[in-house]
Parts: structure tokens; sequence; C-alpha cells
């Protein structure tokens, strides 16, 4: 992993990072040929031309630039993790309520896993 991404992921306070832990093993275990780097200021997980951004903020960790027929499916079952378009925003503290297999069907959709990028 690139040293800025570890800096920038060292620095997230201790109670977001379990959370953002949890979201970065789906990811890379969803998604395994994924590479790190910093965009934005946040890390980006990028596989041919697709990206998704995770971004921990005050309230827990953030996902920009997935997929919104993925996010259709998750958001009719947590509508409360829509903030804004475009933006799935996951509390550290109701972050439980989301399963493993939803986030990762979300990040396979969104990272193209398993189709060509377009």
């Amino acid at each position: 992993m690139d040293a800025d991404v570890q800096t920038w992921i060292d620095g997230i306070a201790p109670e977001h990072r379990p959370l953002f832990d949890r979201v970065h093993r789906l990811i890379l275990g969803a998604c395994p040929e994924a590479t790190v780097g910093l965009s934005y200021g946040m890390p980006t997980y990028r596989v041919g031309a697709r990206r998704l951004h995770v971004g921990v903020w005050r309230h827990g960790v953030s996902l920009y630039g997935w997929d919104a027929d993925a996010g259709a499916d998750l958001l009719s079952r947590h509508p409360r993790l829509l903030s804004g378009k475009g933006t799935l925003r996951l509390r550290s503290g109701e972050a439980a309520d989301v399963t493993d297999d939803e986030l990762s069907a979300l990040v396979r959709a969104s990272l193209g896993a398993g189709r060509p990028a377009s």
C-alpha cells in the first residue's frame, strides 16, 4: 500500500477505525485486484476505470462513486444511508445493521468485478 494512504489510515480517529477497517477489508476481499491511492484527500480504490472513494468523517465512513443500481437495492433496505446525491453514510454506531454481504455486493457492482470497465 502507498505510504501516503497508510499515513492517512493511521490518522483515523480510534472510534471510526474499526468501521474503516471493515470497509477496507470488504473492498479488497470483493476486488482483490483493486489498487489504493489518495484522491480528493481520501483513499480511493481503483479497478480499471472505476473508482470507489472512502472518507472518514465525524459520523463514521462515507462512500462515493458507488454504483447507483446496486445502491438502490441497498438503500431500499437501509434508506437512512443516503446522505445527498452520491453519498452513502455509514454511521459507526449503526453500521452493524448493514451486512458484509450487502456491502460486498455494492463494492463488486461499483468496481465492476467480473465485468469489463466502461
